[in-house]
């Protein structure tokens, strides 16, 4: 028996129902005034343009990044959502959907006020809500208004809330709708926005996250169980409580067998159905959201990582690459980026304490300079056990230098000032500056081990790389206009836009001077030692402006970014620019020539068999808690950093042979960019030039004439 205050609650909500039907019917048949009728006109407003706006396919879109192959390496999206056609969406999902949700979905005008009634019925006899009466129609505003139109979670919830307003502005939407839309636009609508549960929208991503498949091929079974879940996303999740999903199929199956409907299935086909498993796919496959998991989502991350914040300093932030249904496909070479995973590794395999390994390649070019692979012997990942890091360690600057590679910009501002690399200079064992100071003491250097001293052209200095030499070659070229070459052939950020600690400057200044201001005003000797912190996708993109004639371009990942309809969308990249003459760029790549053949980095190229024209330069920090080396042949630059990535950094030592390197001390190390940063780079390089021509460095002399036939 129902108790007095249940009963008194029925009666209300009764009454209240009542209300509504009545205040609904009259609102439908006088025109919009103002106060409420004023929301509700606006909201008829925004929904009477839903035809065209889902024309335009404006609903929140899944934005999928790839390879320059079309192969996608990730997704982003605010709601997982495959907009999906009418064509494409089967009779068997059409008709799941209106024997469960709207029976008579094809026959009202957009409210059903026979449904309605027998819902009040059902209602007041049962003392609870045990039936609703809303229509598919307006199922889709609610819907559309919540997940589409609602900009925050506060319009979210005012789109959802049990008011009779929303009740009312909904009824007068879905009249709206159907007058403006065709039951086949509507449906499809309807089905294009509303969830199914574990983060999935539509029938698109639903047929993708529990079958595998798309829309087009879903059975009877799996048409049911799509059409049971959106009834309670939640407490209908198949995986989590397969006994009642099944249930509610099945219940959605018989549904579908009524001869009443409009699109119905045979009995036979029904009781078929109901004998077929869920069919669930486990793990679901709803595609992982952002950089982290796709396929080589642990190799192709860094990349990744580096395409959102090339895209963000375009115009295209987070929230449009989560709603914008963009296609972006990137430069990024799958050959070359395994071959730089898979060398990177072996060198310092993943777990490897307190040790990164990274590299970054680029192919040169006058028109552009295409990033081809952002990888690092850690783990793109957010496991900190299995040495994954999600922090960009590739293409950001890092707070640990590249050591002796920055004599590349001391020799070429000599160069630009007209010397020639095969001039020669001197190599004392020691020399003391008087243009540097160490605090207030004069400044003096020496020369590592193994470095003779000795006269020797300026190409030879650059294969044994003496201190001495060059830090007196930078008091003769200046050390402004050193700085600057750094700059102008590759290191735009990590000289202009970052402090001397390696952070990003702020927009207000508070975090400044550049670190390229701090050299110059502290007259800082040591730059031409690289000491100072570096990006290694700097590093190769400068070994890419040598090889480009001297024409630097910004580092770009994309290819070609389409939006939703498939149109191009026009980017504003940075322009290249010729950064020094042809002239001084080739003969600079001359002054690197030698590094692979008679210098620092020899051991290592021979171990591989390297027979191609190179250009190259190691470089290690006082410490060797860094170590690298930049090369590049015509068709590919590329750069590898080494480094202690720990919270407390140490020198790196070389393990020798196979053995992979280890932390030594504080004051320890004896990494050299000759180890294990140049045996990176060629047993990479080495199969990434497969099948590719050996090529001349530019400004090499012309090979003889053949001689005459006899």
């Amino acid at each position: 028996m129902i108790g007095a205050g249940v009963r008194s609650g029925v009666l209300l909500k009764m009454f209240g129902l009542c209300v509504l039907a009545g205040v609904l019917v009259a609102s439908l048949m006088m025109p919009l005034a103002t106060g409420a009728g004023a929301v509700v006109n606006q909201a008829t407003d925004a929904m009477s343009r839903m035809s065209s706006s889902l024309a335009q396919r404006d609903m929140p879109q899944v934005s999928t990044v790839t390879d320059k192959d079309g192969d996608p390496i990730a997704y982003f999206f605010k709601d997982y959502r495959v907009e999906t056609p009418p064509e494409q969406i089967p009779d068997t999902m059409k008709a799941a959907i209106t024997a469960v949700e709207d029976k008579r979905f094809w026959d009202h005008g957009g409210v059903d006020w026979q449904g309605t009634m027998r819902a009040l019925a059902t209602n007041v006899s049962s003392g609870e809500t045990a039936q609703g009466a809303s229509t598919i129609t307006q199922q889709y505003v609610k819907n559309y208004l919540v997940h589409v139109v609602a900009q925050t979670e506060m319009d979210a919830e005012k789109a959802k809330e049990t008011t009779i307003a929303r009740k009312l502005r909904e009824a007068k939407i879905a009249v709206e709708l159907e007058r403006t839309m065709t039951k086949e636009e509507i449906l499809t609508g309807y089905l294009n926005v509303v969830p199914f549960g574990n983060q999935t929208f539509g029938v698109g991503a639903a047929a993708q996250t529990y079958f595998g498949t798309t829309p087009d091929k879903l059975t009877i079974a799996q048409s049911a169980l799509l059409a049971a879940i959106v009834n309670q996303p939640g407490s209908l999740n198949p995986n989590s409580n397969p006994a009642d999903a099944m249930a509610r199929r099945n219940l959605v199956i018989d549904l579908m067998a009524d001869p009443n409907n409009n699109i119905r299935i045979t009995p036979q086909d029904a009781e078929q159905a109901k004998k077929e498993p869920l069919g669930v796919m486990s793990p679901l496959g709803r595609p992982p959201n952002g950089c982290v998991g796709l396929g080589d989502g642990t190799t192709d991350g860094f990349f990744c990582s580096y395409v959102k914040d090339y895209l963000e300093r375009l115009g295209i932030d987070s929230d449009d690459l989560k709603t914008g249904g963009y296609t972006v496909r990137t430069t990024l070479d799958r050959k070359s980026s395994d071959a730089a995973k898979q060398a990177a590794q072996k060198q310092v395999p993943t777990q490897t304490e307190g040790i990164a390994n990274v590299m970054s390649v680029v192919q040169p070019g006058k028109d552009k300079h295409k990033v081809r692979a952002l990888v690092a012997n850690r783990d793109f990942g957010n496991d900190l056990s299995k040495g994954q890091s999600a922090y960009d360690i590739v293409s950001r600057v890092q707070p640990f230098g590249a050591g002796s590679i920055y004599k590349v910009f001391t020799a070429a501002s000599a160069m630009e000032q007209g010397m020639s690399p095969y001039d020669v200079i001197d190599v004392p064992p020691s020399y003391t500056s008087r243009v540097y100071k160490n605090g207030t003491a004069p400044y003096t250097v020496g020369n590592a081990d193994g470095v003779q001293p000795g006269p020797r052209t300026l190409q030879m200095a650059l294969a044994t790389s003496p201190n001495t030499a060059f830090v007196a070659l930078q008091e003769r070229a200046g050390l402004s206009n050193v700085v600057d070459m750094a700059a102008r052939l590759g290191l735009r950020h990590g000289m202009l836009g970052v402090n001397s600690s390696g952070q990003t400057l702020k927009d207000d200044g508070s975090n400044g001077p550049s670190q390229a201001e701090v050299i110059k005003k502290g007259n800082r000797g040591a730059f031409t030692l690289g000491y100072t912190p570096t990006s290694v996708l700097e590093l190769s993109n400068v070994a890419a402006t040598i090889m480009s004639d001297g024409v630097y371009c910004p580092p770009t990942p994309l290819e070609e970014v389409k939006d939703r309809n498939g149109n191009i969308v026009p980017l504003n990249e940075g322009a290249c620019e010729q950064a020094i003459a042809p002239h001084v760029a080739n003969q600079l790549a001359q002054g690197m020539s030698k590094d692979d053949t008679d210098g620092t980095s020899r051991q290592a190229a021979q171990a591989v068999g390297w027979n191609r024209p190179m250009i190259g330069k190691t470089g290690t920090t006082q410490e060797h808690k860094s170590a690298g080396f930049l090369a590049a042949t015509p068709q590919m630059a590329g750069a590898v950093l080494t480094y202690a990535d720990g919270n407390s950094p140490q020198g790196i030592c070389d393990g020798g042979g196979d053995a992979p390197p280890y932390l030594c001390g504080k004051h320890g190390g004896n990494i050299y960019g000759g180890k294990v940063p140049a045996r990176t780079w060629f047993d990479a390089m080495t199969r990434i030039h497969e099948g590719l021509p050996s090529a001349p460095l530019p400004g090499a002399p012309a090979p003889p004439p053949a001689a005459p036939p006899r």
